[in-house]
């Protein structure tokens, strides 16, 4: 069913943009008249644009939050009783951007047309993770859509507090940093400069923290484009480096031995992994299944590899603790954790444990390496701009004794 884009005036007379699927202009414009709104213009969607999502390719990746949002108003709506399609119509009412408004259009049409739910979802990979058509499969065949939609909406939101965790920490150096870097071009392009030539006015001869500064004044202002083709030649080489295999495993491994931050991206990979495999798991998942959705979700190719290895020796009828005690991600105490949930039989309610545990972590190494990083930026920056002052000032001293 092709969908429209109309430009109309609303009961009140005020101008009103949206978006409806009819069969044909005239079906839609019955439709509109029907709610009395008078259409001034109405242009069917571009079929690529429709269509985009439905094949997977392209279309608007949803943000975390709002498909949280989304899928907790939608488990609300089941759990009242109401049909997953009119659930959906619902939905589409309330959804303000329009690229999402077109896919659970073109999901609504096809569950409309007999294809379950998580086959709908399938046909928006690009939209929609692979645990989350998985799950929904999973609640399809159990019957219980409706709690495994909440247990996803809170999946979603805790893995974006956990993202915004660590994102926080990292903001405050990287701002400080670039900051640094302003301060620094602007005091050797445009201060440096103008102090240098009433210096050289005079005759004097100049310490050496000023002949240091004025060298990368002279450099920055001459070479300036050979910096910026060298950083842009880094990035590129950056970006096909880890776009390899060897490449993403070195870079990963890398940033888990970080002096500062390699503590607080293990213990986010850690609790990453325990929260989505418990979830998976609750979902009614086999371990199996889980674990290879699981092993997309971690980000880290170190992980990977470690649960590609747990994955073995689940095919081999061994437990999945032994290759995570194994492993040099996860801390020994884990795949004692798991160890013990295993024997219990209770794997996920101890995953959950380990997810909490770890989320709470996160949020103490992030704390920490905040405050340890603080001054260690301001020290640096301090010394970066005292240099630069003492380097300006030491020459108009000596002028001032002559």
């Amino acid at each position: 069913m092709p969908i429209y884009e109309y430009k109309a005036l609303g009961k009140s007379g005020q101008i009103k943009r949206g978006l409806i699927d009819a069969d044909s202009p005239k079906d839609a414009r019955d439709k509109l008249r029907m709610d009395r709104i008078h259409v001034m213009d109405l242009k069917v969607m571009n079929k690529k644009k429709s269509a985009s999502g439905s094949k997977g390719r392209s279309g608007k990746k949803i943000k975390p939050m709002e498909l949280a949002m989304i899928t907790r108003q939608l488990a609300t709506l089941i759990e009242s009783d109401i049909k997953l399609r009119e659930a959906i119509s619902v939905l589409i009412d309330q959804i303000e951007d329009k690229s999402v408004q077109i896919v659970f259009r073109d999901i609504r049409e096809k569950i409309t047309a007999g294809t379950t739910f998580a086959d709908a979802l399938a046909q928006h990979a690009h939209v929609f993770p692979e645990l989350y058509i998985h799950m929904v499969r999973a609640g399809e065949a159990a019957g219980n859509l409706d709690t495994i939609l909440n247990q996803l909406a809170n999946y979603l939101q805790a893995q974006s507090r956990m993202k915004g965790k660590v994102s926080a920490a990292l903001a405050y150096p990287m701002m400080m940093s670039l900051i640094g870097v302003v301060v620094v071009i602007f005091l050797v392009t445009f201060v440096v400069p103008k102090i240098r030539r009433a210096i050289e006015s005079q005759g004097a001869e100049l310490p050496v923290p000023t002949k240091i500064l004025i060298f990368l004044s002279d450099f920055f202002i001459n070479w300036w484009w050979l910096v910026l083709g060298i950083v842009i030649a880094l990035a590129i080489a950056f970006k096909s480096f880890i776009s390899s295999q060897s490449g993403r495993r070195a870079f990963d491994r890398f940033c888990l031995s970080l002096p500062i931050f390699g503590i607080l991206f293990k213990k986010q990979s850690v609790s990453r992994f325990a929260v989505t495999f418990s979830t998976l798991l609750q979902s009614g998942l086999p371990a199996l299944e889980s674990l290879r959705i699981v092993r997309n979700v971690v980000d880290n190719k170190v992980m990977e590899e470690t649960l590609d290895e747990v994955e073995k020796n689940i095919i081999d009828g061994n437990g999945i603790s032994v290759a995570i005690r194994k492993s040099d991600v996860f801390p020994s105490v884990v795949g004692y954790m798991i160890s013990v949930g295993e024997q219990s039989g209770n794997l996920d309610k101890v995953l959950v444990k380990i997810a909490s545990a770890y989320d709470e972590e996160v949020e103490i190494t992030t704390q920490k390496v905040t405050s340890l990083l603080e001054p260690i930026m301001i020290v640096s920056l301090s010394a970066i701009v005292g240099f630069i002052v003492l380097a300006i000032i030491m020459p108009i001293m000596q002028m001032s004794q002559l």
